[in-house]
Protein backbone atom coordinates (compact mmCIF):
# COMPACT_ATOMS: atom_id res chain seq x y z
CA UNK A 1 0.00 0.00 0.00
CA UNK A 2 1.35 3.41 -0.99
CA UNK A 3 1.34 6.53 1.17
CA UNK A 4 1.09 8.65 -1.97
CA UNK A 5 -1.96 10.92 -2.04
CA UNK A 6 -4.66 9.97 -4.52
CA UNK A 7 -5.23 12.73 -7.06
CA UNK A 8 -8.85 13.30 -7.94
CA UNK A 9 -9.51 15.31 -11.09
CA UNK A 10 -11.39 18.56 -10.59
CA UNK A 11 -14.58 18.62 -12.58
CA UNK A 12 -16.90 21.44 -13.57
CA UNK A 13 -19.58 20.28 -11.13
CA UNK A 14 -19.48 19.68 -7.38
CA UNK A 15 -22.36 17.82 -5.72
CA UNK A 16 -22.66 19.01 -2.14
CA UNK A 17 -25.24 16.46 -0.98
CA UNK A 18 -22.60 14.40 0.84
CA UNK A 19 -21.52 17.31 3.06
CA UNK A 20 -22.98 18.62 6.30
CA UNK A 21 -24.20 22.24 6.10
CA UNK A 22 -21.50 23.30 8.60
CA UNK A 23 -18.79 21.99 6.23
CA UNK A 24 -20.12 23.57 3.03
CA UNK A 25 -18.39 26.99 3.33
CA UNK A 26 -14.94 25.39 3.63
CA UNK A 27 -15.66 22.83 0.90
CA UNK A 28 -16.95 25.45 -1.55
CA UNK A 29 -14.06 27.83 -0.84
CA UNK A 30 -11.47 25.08 -1.36
CA UNK A 31 -13.22 23.81 -4.50
CA UNK A 32 -13.35 27.30 -6.04
CA UNK A 33 -9.61 27.79 -5.48
CA UNK A 34 -8.69 24.44 -7.01
CA UNK A 35 -11.15 24.86 -9.90
CA UNK A 36 -9.71 28.31 -10.63
CA UNK A 37 -6.16 26.98 -10.51
CA UNK A 38 -7.20 24.20 -12.91
CA UNK A 39 -8.35 26.82 -15.41
CA UNK A 40 -12.10 26.33 -15.04
CA UNK A 41 -14.05 29.52 -15.65
CA UNK A 42 -17.52 28.26 -14.84
CA UNK A 43 -18.59 25.74 -12.23
CA UNK A 44 -21.89 24.27 -11.11
CA UNK A 45 -22.53 23.71 -7.41
CA UNK A 46 -25.36 21.24 -6.74
CA UNK A 47 -26.96 21.99 -3.38
CA UNK A 48 -30.45 20.53 -3.83
CA UNK A 49 -33.86 22.18 -3.64
CA UNK A 50 -35.29 21.40 -0.20
CA UNK A 51 -35.89 24.43 2.02
CA UNK A 52 -33.03 26.42 0.53
CA UNK A 53 -30.64 26.20 3.49
CA UNK A 54 -27.70 24.83 1.51
CA UNK A 55 -28.48 27.17 -1.41
CA UNK A 56 -28.22 30.12 0.98
CA UNK A 57 -24.95 28.89 2.42
CA UNK A 58 -23.44 28.34 -1.04
CA UNK A 59 -24.55 31.70 -2.36
CA UNK A 60 -23.29 33.57 0.70
CA UNK A 61 -19.85 32.01 0.14
CA UNK A 62 -19.97 32.96 -3.54
CA UNK A 63 -20.88 36.57 -2.68
CA UNK A 64 -17.69 36.98 -0.66
CA UNK A 65 -15.19 34.93 -2.65
CA UNK A 66 -12.82 37.10 -4.72
CA UNK A 67 -12.47 34.32 -7.33
CA UNK A 68 -16.16 34.60 -8.24
CA UNK A 69 -17.03 37.13 -10.95
CA UNK A 70 -20.77 36.35 -10.91
CA UNK A 71 -23.24 33.64 -9.98
CA UNK A 72 -26.86 32.74 -10.59
CA UNK A 73 -29.35 29.98 -9.97
CA UNK A 74 -29.26 27.23 -12.56
CA UNK A 75 -32.84 27.65 -13.78
CA UNK A 76 -32.77 24.23 -15.45
CA UNK A 77 -32.40 22.62 -12.01
CA UNK A 78 -35.38 24.44 -10.43
CA UNK A 79 -33.16 26.12 -7.81
CA UNK A 80 -31.23 22.91 -7.06
CA UNK A 81 -27.89 24.24 -8.30
CA UNK A 82 -25.96 27.47 -8.69
CA UNK A 83 -23.67 28.37 -11.59
CA UNK A 84 -20.62 30.46 -10.70
CA UNK A 85 -18.43 32.26 -13.21
CA UNK A 86 -14.84 32.58 -12.01
CA UNK A 87 -12.47 35.45 -12.68
CA UNK A 88 -9.83 34.85 -15.37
Amino acid sequence: MSDEPVRIPIERELDLHAFQPRDIPAVVTAYLAVAHDAGLREVRLVHGRGRGVQRGIVQSVLERDPLVAAFADDTASHLGATIARLVP
